[in-house]
């Protein structure tokens, strides 16, 4: 059994596409085809597909059914984790979606997905993205305090909804854990942060992000290995719409 990861699939098969620029490049055409023909190669049936989120344009049941109809028709065990633009899912329906989709998906949030002897861990997370405020030189000189604000409540709530993902694990007998946010776990101004600080002290192995879209993007958090922490990322237009493989 291997696990992949991707994430930011924007699939909206049944809804309008309604995205910044960066989602109608090249990279973007016929991405769901190429997308389904590299999982036939690569995933096996008893591997694990980790979706990183931003599954569905779609606003309602109607709208995403033929979106969830193509994941369900991918190769491997679907795990999902919420996105920003994942309307569909509301923090407080996860267990509806699981007993919804009982055997086809799961939903990883304020739970954890068994892998092997891995427990996966996970949650949208968040970062702070702006406004900044530049120099004429083009250097960060300032940001928005009220936002940044904004961004530290909604950080701190989802660094709660990651540490009950944690205990729910760990309480089952896990020791070893990979972290699945849909945020970068840094934001371009940081160092580190509650999810960093939280992957160390539970001893993660890895902990894997999306959300980066476009070249200018890609590298605005953590990559590679730092504190005993392997971080990477997974947008599909990052990987070109190649799963990446987790683990073995």
């Amino acid at each position: 059994m291997s696990l992949y990861a991707i994430g930011d699939l924007h699939l909206h098969f049944g809804s309008e596409l309604k995205a910044p620029g960066q989602l109608h490049g090249r990279v973007w055409k016929n991405h769901e085809e190429r997308f389904r023909r590299n999982c036939a190669e690569l995933v096996g049936e008893d591997d694990v597909l980790l979706l990183a989120g931003d599954h569905s344009w779609g606003k309602n049941d109607a709208e995403c059914a033929p979106d969830f109809r193509y994941i369900e028709a991918l190769p491997g065990k679907k795990v999902l984790l919420r996105g920003n633009h994942d309307m569909f899912w509301d923090a407080k329906k996860t267990a509806a979606l699981n007993a919804r989709f009982e055997g086809r998906l799961f939903f990883l949030q304020n739970n954890f997905y068994p892998c092997g002897r891995y427990a996966l861990v996970g949650t949208k997370g968040f970062c702070f993205e702006g406004p900044f405020y530049l120099d004429r030189r083009g250097r960060l000189a300032g940001w928005d305090e009220k936002e940044k604000e904004r961004a530290d409540r909604l950080v701190e709530r989802e660094a709660e909804r990651l540490r009950a993902s944690f205990e729910a694990a760990k309480g089952a007998g896990f020791r070893r854990f990979i972290v699945f946010l849909h945020y970068p776990p840094t934001s371009i101004i940081e160092r580190d942060s509650v999810f960093t600080r939280m992957a160390e002290e539970y001893g993660a192995d890895k902990l894997i992000y999306a959300h980066c879209h476009g070249e200018t993007r890609f590298h605005d958090s953590i990559e590679g290995e730092k504190n005993g922490v392997f971080y990477k990322l997974v947008s599909g237009d990052y990987l070109n719409w190649m799963p990446e493989r987790i683990l073995d």
